[in-house]
């Protein structure tokens, strides 16, 4: 068997990971030990939400002997950690409930979707719960920018990523090097040592001998190259003016995902879906899940804490030596408790992101057929903001692509459509793009994270000043109840956040049941 078939039929198990570190085709990801001293001798833990950080919790509190209940509203684990598949059933708060009607084997990550090279808990997991996983194409220069609404000569045309970046790009190259040139910007440099700048921008910009931007084959072609005399046509750089006045230099569209460090290549995705990382977990410690619990109250006793819940049955309530509470904050904030005034603030008044998803099913995978784009982002000023192309089942016959992912006004406004009037708008404002979607267009499934029962939000919003006052006070238990959560982290938005947030819970929940300074290691094991 060839290379390449091997990895094409062991992708499709759970043994691919570990197989294709066997056979040097991947590095192993650092150890990412958490071996710490001492056994919870059977004390009691119970846990808030079945999400990542509750899992995690429940997983690693069981290896130390902590006899564990998770307590989760819904009727599945993973929280925001949430793959759509044919028959997934969706409540918001306001509207109708939606069923998924995806084809079999087809999906949407309505939640996470995307893991940093460098978050090395997250890929730690990966590797010790066997969950194989693929590269993720995040940055693809075949995408669009779509200026709306704008009167420039650009606006309302689909413009391919790659010409307006490196257009950009060099025309700015193209104004620093004549301002360095003339002696109109103080370098502090030594004439020698400014030449080099120079030399720099001349390569970083694409400029020729007289430090003048012109067009390269680096923003593609308007006839390709092929054979014989076929030398491939390039265009004419779009004017830094009509750039501009189209709107597409706008924050919009200025945020260069290679830049940013959580998006920097190279980037992950759990084969089939992200939700597999939880149901990896659930593996584990799913028989100490009650599912369809939702609590209602979280009381600090003078020793031990009494959690009270409903369920299906009626009233319940739950009595334990400490809590670990990992609920997002716009639900803890609604649920009755004895907390401190400093944490109760901190409930109620740390904002999330208000954000939003759609997944469209197409009969055909026009964007690679048509346009060759495999993987990326489109970015438009339109109420759809990107458009994400799967970076999966490449060259596959159908094909679920991410119609919209918004956020703050532009979310709120798209979240008060029904699902109907949602999958409407995904469709007019897609097909400005793509004109294939009317004929190719099948089925849809949208997702409001921030009118979702039990989230109310995509993830924590901290200022400057909130790190420093409401921060700060999820960071240390209230009595016996300790918090977890990507809100307890810096890395909000992010499934680091929550496997991070669970650790440094676990490790402190130990040393005050055993008595013992116990730190917490890092991600980078120290």
């Amino acid at each position: 068997m060839s290379r390449r078939a091997f990895l094409s039929q062991t992708g499709k198990v759970a043994a691919a990971y570990p197989a294709m570190l066997a056979l040097g085709m991947l590095q192993p990801a650092p150890a990412h030990a958490f071996d710490l001293p001492g056994n919870g001798n059977g004390k009691r833990i119970v846990i808030l939400g079945a999400g990542l950080a509750g899992l995690t919790a429940a997983y690693e509190l069981t290896k130390l002997g902590y006899q564990c209940t998770l307590l989760e509203a819904r009727n599945r684990a993973g929280g925001r950690c949430w793959s759509i598949r044919r028959g997934a059933v969706h409540h918001e708060t306001d509207i109708a409930p939606q069923t998924a009607s995806f084809d079999d084997g087809m999906y949407f990550n309505a939640g996470p979707s995307r893991i940093p090279h460098h978050h090395e808990l997250t890929m730690h997991y990966c590797r010790e719960l066997q969950v194989p996983i693929q590269v993720y194409n995040n940055v693809n220069e075949a995408t669009y920018f779509f200026s709306e609404g704008k009167n420039g000569p650009l606006s309302n045309r689909k413009i391919r990523s790659r010409e307006i970046r490196n257009d950009l790009r060099g025309y700015t190259m193209e104004l620093l090097a004549k301002a360095i040139d003339q002696h109109q910007i103080d370098t502090g440099l030594s004439k020698e040592d400014s030449q080099k700048i120079l030399e720099y921008l001349r390569a970083e910009g694409g400029l020729d001998l007289d430090k003048l931007y012109k067009a390269s084959d680096r923003r593609g072609f308007i006839e390709q190259p092929g054979a014989g005399n076929k030398a491939g046509k390039i265009g004419d750089p779009h004017k830094l003016a009509d750039i501009i006045s189209s709107g597409l230099a706008d924050p919009d569209f200025y945020n260069v995902a290679e830049y940013t460090y959580e998006l920097q290549m190279t980037m992950f995705q759990a084969i089939g879906g992200m939700d597999t990382i939880a149901k990896a977990f659930e593996q584990r410690v799913g028989k100490m899940v009650r599912y369809n619990c939702e609590v209602t109250d979280i009381l600090n006793l003078p020793e031990g804490v009494k959690i009270l819940y409903k369920d299906k049955k009626g009233p319940g309530e739950l009595q334990a030596d400490l809590c670990i509470c990992t609920l997002p904050l716009p639900v803890l904030s609604n649920i009755r408790h004895n907390f401190s005034s400093d944490v109760s603030r901190a409930i109620d008044y740390v904002p999330y992101m208000v954000t939003g998803k759609i997944g469209m099913q197409f009969k055909r995978r026009f964007w690679e057929e048509d346009e060759q784009i495999f993987g990326g982002i489109t970015h438009t000023n339109n109420e759809l903001t990107q458009i994400f192309y799967p970076s999966y089942d490449y060259l596959s016959k159908k094909g679920i692509l991410l119609g919209y992912y918004n956020f703050h006004d532009k979310a709120k406004r798209v979240g008060n459509l029904s699902h109907a009037e949602r999958e409407k708008l995904a469709l007019e404002k897609g097909s400005l793009i793509h004109p294939q979607y009317p004929k190719e267009f099948e089925t849809s499934f949208s997702v409001s994270w921030h009118k979702t029962p039990y989230s109310m939000g995509g993830w924590a919003i901290y200022t400057g000043i909130n790190r420093q006052t409401l921060y700060k006070s999820l960071l240390q238990p209230d009595k016996q109840v300790y918090f977890a959560g990507e809100h307890t982290t810096y890395l909000n938005a992010w499934m680091a956040g929550a496997f991070e947030s669970a650790r440094r819970t676990v490790a402190d929940v130990h040393a005050r049941m055993t008595n013992q300074r116990v730190s917490y290691p890092t991600a980078n094991g120290s």
